[in-house]
């Protein structure tokens, strides 16, 4: 009988900790908006669009908020050495949640910004958002930075987002 005792006590301690647990867990999540492939990829038709509309021939990559690749094109005759520095200014524009224009200007009063790792300071990458959160960022590399940048937000602008 007193092991019975034991057992229910037991387990009814149990069920209380599992119910304070997931209830403290339950309060640790948030909920995030994410980038769909779908969307990544209507960024990256805007920003052919604009591309072509200028004669331009450039390397367009879209990211996730954690800087991780969901879509990439290179239009015919781009740069192959654009591929890097387009996917890497949407990777800096996404983690550090602003353009990268932001950074490159920075880093002329603070030279230390240029040691950010993996950080590509080169106006090009803009951040995407939805409410005020960043959710990705678009990188363009192949003509001058103040174009790449264009051509960024063109495509942001034509998929429906904000910068």
């Amino acid at each position: 009988m007193n092991t019975l005792v034991i057992n229910g006590f037991k387990q009814i301690t149990a069920l209380i900790l599992f119910g304070i647990v997931s209830t403290y867990c339950h309060g640790q999540v948030l909920d995030r908006k994410t980038l769909s492939l779908e969307a990544a990829n209507k960024i990256i038709a805007g920003a052919i669009q604009e591309a072509k509309a200028n004669n331009w021939l450039v390397d367009i990559a879209v990211v996730d908020e954690g800087g991780n690749l969901l879509s990439f094109q290179r239009m015919d005759g781009a740069l192959i050495g654009s591929i890097d520095v387009a996917i890497g200014k949407a990777r800096t524009a996404s983690i550090f949640r602003r353009p990268t224009k932001v950074l490159e200007e920075a880093a002329k009063t603070r030279p230390a910004i240029v040691t950010l790792p993996n950080g590509v300071l080169l106006q090009g990458g803009v951040p995407i958002s939805v409410n005020g959160q960043t959710v990705g960022a678009v990188g363009v590399s192949g003509v001058t930075s103040q174009q790449d940048e264009q051509i960024a937000e063109a495509g942001i602008r034509t998929a429906g987002f904000s910068q």
